[in-house]
């Protein structure tokens, strides 16, 4: 009995069901022990034996089934009387005969085990998680290491220094590089063509699809592209530049491809140029609808101008809030005003930054000429880390800049606020249809249908003339006057000029006396607002005009090859746009959350 109790405490570490039988026979036999006498003990003690072998029997089943389980020793604690002489001639051979050794390995050493074998698989897997994330950051690092770059640049153009070719980029004289270098200035150059074009001078160095002709095309507009590749595997903050006089010619629409999933910060220069009396919050209205069926990242909108300085203060507070410690991105089109945006956001960071202030001592150069900057010029401007980034202007094919001469481009940026040219005058009562309207020697607009009151109005560079002849002479004149009255192109590239290939026809329909009919916007070049020349009251055209078929606007658009066009609703400036613009009418949550802030 005592050994079947010791066997039964042995159990309940391994196999609690069959130890709660054993526990309970146990303390049955020890509750009739105490109340027998030695004779009736002596004979249930026998009777006892017979059990214990046939639960020993049963013990034995038990280890085989659990032979590795089994501790060689038996638990500490235990107290068991002397079994018998009978039970040890009886019972105790029967076990040194029948039960085997069990030399398993203990509970403790199978949990290390174990153990040991888990880690051991584990450290597998996050070997092989670590090995992935190495050769990402590889890839990532190869994707990007065009734009970072170790050799000394030019602090006004971003391009490589070299000594070398002096009508190339980056040209500076041996004796002055070899003086800087030894100083450790060489941070401190200023390249040749950079001084050149401070001084007004027009020098190429960018071609290619997007580039300019009559130069060397020591860049190509590709290569000048793929240094801003790097921007999608870097978490930073784009300030993208878009202007305000061609925006639609100077958005770039594939900016996901450049910069990935960074937040944008929109900013619409030159609004010093909007006609006299526009509502700056209802432009910002008109950016705000644009932007918002692009479906960009954007978290705020700007209304700026770098000459006037307005709005610049407001670019610089958002900035300083959602940079984070990142890096900073000024982007855009080229010759949209990177460089003097920079110029005006330095100043204003140094009324609070020291850092700024010493920035401005080498800022990038200003320039007409498309391409100014040549590669990422970094700009120590924030106190604490992180750098600004002037980036060379992405260069699009469509744009006017792309097929005029370089000495025509100072015809094509406005340098006075707009005022608009109307076509047929106020004095005037004629009507347009039949005519074509020119606009210099780069557009042409001829009018197959519209009702008599119609109305152009042409909002671009003033240097650019406008006038309006029949149809039937347009050809004529324009063979004879292209490169004199009809400029640009001027007239030592009259010989060269491929003329107006491209040819595009529109419809638009008017609905209202006083609110335009939607836009035209020439790439590069600027816009026109077609409508009706009464705005005495509100309403439909189509009552006052005896057929319907008349507020039909019929165009044929004629620009040269690779110039794009577009259709658009009419920006609200000039004092009248407060009297027909409609602001945008907010009403979904949703929406609201995805509005972009608005400054200006």
């Amino acid at each position: 009995m005592e050994l079947a109790s010791v066997m039964s405490h042995r159990l309940h570490l391994f196999d609690p069901s069959f130890s709660r039988k054993c526990t309970h026979i146990r303390f049955t036999a020890k509750f009739l022990s105490m109340r027998c006498s030695a004779a009736e003990t002596r004979a249930r003690s026998m009777d006892d034996e017979w059990e214990g072998s046939a639960r020993l029997s049963i013990v034995q089943e038990k280890l085989q089934n659990i032979p590795q389980r089994m501790p060689e020793k038996p638990p500490t604690g235990i107290q068991s009387d002397e079994p018998s002489k009978d039970s040890e001639e009886s019972v105790v051979p029967s076990v040194q005969s029948e039960t085997p050794k069990v030399t398993g390995k203990t509970r403790g050493e199978i949990f290390l085990e174990r153990s040991k074998e888990m880690l051991e698989v584990h450290s597998e897997r996050s070997s092989a998680r670590a090995i992935k994330t190495m050769e990402r950051r590889i890839r990532k690092t190869e994707k990007g290491a065009v734009a970072k770059r170790t050799e000394p640049c030019c602090y006004g153009c971003g391009t490589i220094l070299q000594t070398s070719a002096v009508e190339a980029p980056g040209y500076v004289p041996i004796d002055t590089f070899e003086v800087k270098k030894k100083h450790h200035q060489l941070k401190t150059i200023l390249c040749g063509r950079c001084v050149l074009l401070s001084q007004g001078h027009m020098i190429p160095a960018v071609s290619g699809n997007g580039g300019y002709g009559n130069g060397k095309g020591f860049v190509s507009a590709e290569e000048l592209r793929s240094q801003l590749s790097h921007l999608r595997f870097e978490k930073a903050l784009i300030v993208k530049l878009v202007d305000i006089v061609d925006f639609n010619g100077s958005f770039l629409t594939r900016v996901r491809d450049l910069i990935g999933a960074n937040p944008i910060i929109l900013v619409a220069t030159k609004v010093d140029l909007l006609p006299k009396g526009t509502s700056l919050e209802a432009v910002g209205d008109w950016l705000t609808q644009a932007t918002l069926a692009r479906k960009l990242n954007v978290i705020s909108i700007h209304l700026t101008s770098a000459k006037a300085a307005t709005g610049i203060s407001g670019v610089a507070s958002v900035i300083q809030r959602q940079r984070q410690g990142r890096d900073v991105y000024v982007m855009g089109s080229a010759n949209v005003g990177k460089s003097a945006f920079i110029t005006a956001l330095l100043q204003e960071m140094g009324q609070r930054d020291v850092v700024a202030v010493a920035a401005q001592r080498y800022r990038p150069v200003q320039s007409a000429m498309p391409g100014t900057t040549l590669g990422p010029i970094q700009i120590d401007a924030f106190s604490g880390g992180g750098s600004l980034y002037d980036t060379p202007g992405v260069h699009l094919h469509h744009r006017m800049a792309a097929v005029v001469s370089p000495d025509d481009l100072p015809l094509l940026a406005p340098r006075r606020r707009l005022s608009g040219k109307r076509l047929p005058d106020q004095k005037q009562t004629m009507s347009l249809v039949g005519h074509s309207i020119f606009w210099g020697g780069v557009a042409r607009i001829d009018v197959l249908q519209a009702p008599t009151n119609i109305a152009f109005t042409l909002y671009g560079p003033s240097s650019i003339p406008a006038l309006a002849l029949y149809t039937s002479q347009a050809d004529t004149y324009y063979q004879n006057e292209v490169g004199k009255s009809l400029y640009p192109p001027a007239g030592t590239d009259r010989a060269s000029w491929p003329g107006l290939l491209n040819q595009r026809d529109l419809t638009l329909t008017i609905k209202s006396n006083l609110r335009p009919a939607g836009d035209i916007a020439i790439s590069g070049l600027g816009w026109v607002t077609v409508g009706a020349t009464s705005v005495d009251r509100e309403g439909d055209l189509g009552e006052d005009l005896e057929e319907h078929e008349r507020s039909i606007v019929r165009l044929k658009v004629w620009v040269p090859k690779a110039v794009e066009v577009f259709m658009r609703p009419s920006i609200p400036v000039g004092t009248s746009a407060s009297q027909w613009y409609e602001y945008m009418d907010v009403d979904d949550d949703e929406l609201e959350t995805a509005t972009p802030r608005l400054v200006y």
